[in-house]
């Protein structure tokens, strides 16, 4: 029988985005502010912090305010909101002028990692969280092992007693790509920016495909047709146009965080129907303002006769695969139930990402959990005598709302989650106690 000392943390996070970014601020202000301290871990399986980084276009601007940072919605006296970030970075006055409340893509980033950067003492980077394990003492489970493994494959264990998963989204492959997923001229939006095969597009008159219809798909088109003028691209989607995102006051107060009190608390059937009601302000939908763009670009070459961008609506990709020459796909146009097939130099994957309701690496503690839905804290339901507590940040619009996977309720839910935590912790061993020993709940 194996041993283990007393948990070394209070709260382990796996992953170190912008939403367990912004629960490292709640836990701060909680411990400079109430004075509970908190010994905490983030553990972040990219080696340095960066945000979307495959998709950090030239000229992408937010499509949220600057408001909606990680904290100024909680707390607009806080030094990390994102006008402090510009204050400090001695462009608050520049970014005035600009008469925007849309930051760049780029400039958000900088902005996050600007904040990461004062939590480092409190993150393991380059590491990937492998199981979750119950820690038991009796008949109790007690804590939880974090199994980590770093890039050189060597595995770490750390013990804590709560654990907060916030892990985002992994890129979503279609059925007919995943024989060819690994080839290099196939490129999800996820790695864009940084795929070699992008940047090493030549030849006379390249052709590119972009699938999806939604903002990443408008924003890749754009970008390849100024990257590499000579770029032919065919945009292919399933819809029967391009559709607007609906950014209007109204519909926004989707967003809101006491949204999130109203939508928990509807029947599952009706926060179904609401989702669908919804769905035009986040899938499958396009910024006016790029719509914009993409439709003048399409008139130009009518103007020109020169042929760059072709838009095939009302398509389906039947099939895919790969030779010397390219990747060659099958498209069926489904009003006319006609087939054709077009070989690309590249290929690209706008098709958005895939969230499991609970991450693999919790499966060690699945027969304690009772329920995959949340409690309205954002905490796994589960049995008597399990006594941790997991929360689920981003994976959760099931039971919480479009905004769970977006930034709108980011300050809001890190304080809940953190209000949650802290009653919790107040019995903890002192570290002048020492540590004690408990049983693992197996072996």
């Amino acid at each position: 029988m194996s041993y283990q000392l007393a948990p070394e943390y209070d709260v382990v996070g796996v992953g170190f985005g912008p939403s367990n970014l912004a629960l490292a601020i709640a836990l701060d202000d909680c411990a400079r502010h109430q004075r509970h301290s908190c010994r905490a871990l983030f553990v972040e399986r990219q080696p340095k912090f960066k945000w979307h980084g495959g998709m950090l276009l030239p000229g992408s601007n937010m499509q949220i305010s600057f408001l909606k940072d990680l904290v100024s919605l909680r707390d607009p006296t806080s030094p990390f909101t994102f006008i402090n970030y510009l204050h400090k970075s001695g462009r608050l006055l520049d970014f005035t002028n600009c008469k925007t409340f849309y930051p760049s893509r780029i400039e958000f980033n900088d902005y996050l990692g600007w904040v990461a950067g004062q939590f480092s003492s409190m993150v393991a980077y380059g590491e990937t969280v492998v199981a979750v394990e119950p820690v038991g003492a009796g008949q109790s489970v007690v804590a939880l092992r974090v199994v980590t493994r770093t890039q050189d494959g060597t595995e770490r264990s750390r013990v804590a007693r709560n654990l907060v998963a916030a892990v985002g989204g992994v890129p979503h492959v279609p059925a007919m790509f995943r024989a060819i997923a690994g080839d290099r001229r196939m490129v999800h939006t996820s790695g864009y920016l940084e795929s070699p095969v992008i940047a090493e597009i030549k030849g006379r008159a390249p052709r590119v495909a972009v699938i999806g219809g939604g903002q990443s798909a408008a924003e890749v088109t754009l970008d390849l047709s100024e990257r590499h003028p000579d770029v032919r691209i065919d945009l292919v989607f399933r819809g029967h146009a391009l559709k607007p995102s609906d950014s209007s006051p109204f519909v926004n107060e989707i967003f809101n965080p006491d949204y999130t009190d109203y939508f928990h608390s509807r029947e599952q059937s009706q926060r179904a129907a609401i989702i669908s009601s919804f769905r035009n302000t986040n899938y499958a939908v396009v910024d006016p303002d790029l719509l914009d763009q993409l439709y003048r670009m399409t008139y130009q070459q009518r103007v020109s006769g020169e042929r760059k961008l072709a838009l095939h609506p009302r398509s389906e990709i039947v099939g895919a695969e790969a030779g010397s020459d390219g990747i060659t796909l099958e498209l069926l146009n489904k009003d006319e139930d006609v087939r054709h097939r077009d070989t690309y130099d590249v290929v690209v994957l706008a098709t958005g990402y895939e969230r499991s309701p609970i991450p693999s690496f919790l499966d060690p503690i699945s027969r304690y959990i009772e329920a995959s839905a949340l409690e309205r804290d954002y905490r796994l339901q589960t049995s008597p005598g399990f006594r941790p507590q997991v929360y689920l940040q981003g994976c959760s619009e099931i039971s919480h709302g479009l905004s769970d996977t977006l930034l709108s309720v980011l300050p809001m839910r890190a304080q809940e989650i953190t209000a949650s935590l802290v009653p919790g912790m107040a019995g903890r061993r002192s570290p002048e106690q020492g540590p004690h020993m408990v049983e693992p709940a197996y072996s």
